[in-house]
């Protein structure tokens, strides 16, 4: 096998890569790094300390990639398979903004605000912080949701009219929201969950969450 991911499977970000590979139909070996704090020697392939980092061990070749967005497009432009990447100029940039979006602002929101005080903390054996948790979904989480459920109205995909990385994109945050018991009210926003149970059913998201949830439930959660 020629593919190593190196990150943790509870990861928005190692979700996103996976399922962009799965999508691909590309084997690989998923390495766990706890990052809480990242190994010494993981700053040689991560500078940033972050996860996920691809190692492409074909044709010879030893590279390693850190950043998924990267990753992604690395893939992209390496294998076969269906694209991910819409192939209309304006979709395009739109599939790479809404990538953006969520990978950026959305992500540090739920990610600090719901998924770390409520299931990182568990996992480090610390008390959840069911107020930071609460006040964020209360108050920091509904532009997001509004945004999104204003974008994705009418549609069966994010950009254009098939399944892209912007979709993965969305779909991955929304995954680590539903571990933490947060989702967006179906009365308040029907298109937003809509359009999730669509993306989140693929199988290629499907099997990442039955594992993920494997692993939560072997953790007592």
């Amino acid at each position: 096998m020629t593919y190593t991911v190196y990150g943790a499977a509870l990861s928005p970000f190692v979700r996103k890569v996976r399922v962009f590979m799965a999508e691909k139909g590309l084997d690989y070996t998923l390495e766990q790094v706890n990052i809480f704090p990242a190994p010494d020697w993981f700053a040689e392939i991560s500078p940033l300390k972050r996860i996920p980092v691809l190692r492409d061990e074909s044709d010879g070749q030893n590279v390693t990639f850190p950043d998924s967005s990267v990753i992604c497009a690395y893939l992209e432009k390496k294998e076969g398979g269906p694209s991910l990447y819409p192939a209309d100029p304006r979709d395009y940039g739109r599939a790479l903004w809404l990538e953006e979006y969520c990978d950026s602002e959305m992500a540090a929101t739920a990610g600090m605000g719901v998924f770390r005080p409520l299931v990182v903390n568990k996992l480090m054996g610390k008390e959840p912080d069911r107020e930071t948790a609460d006040k964020t979904v209360a108050e920091k989480l509904p532009r997001f949701f509004d945004y999104l459920e204003m974008e994705l109205a009418g549609r069966d995909f994010a950009a254009g009219d098939a399944f892209s990385i912007a979709d993965i994109s969305i779909a991955t945050q929304f995954c680590n929201l539903a571990h933490a018991g947060v989702a967006p009210e179906a009365a308040a926003y029907p298109e937003l969950t809509r359009y999730l149970a669509g993306i989140k059913g693929r199988p290629s998201f499907a099997a990442c969450v039955e594992e993920e949830g494997g692993i939560l439930k072997a953790l007592g959660f």
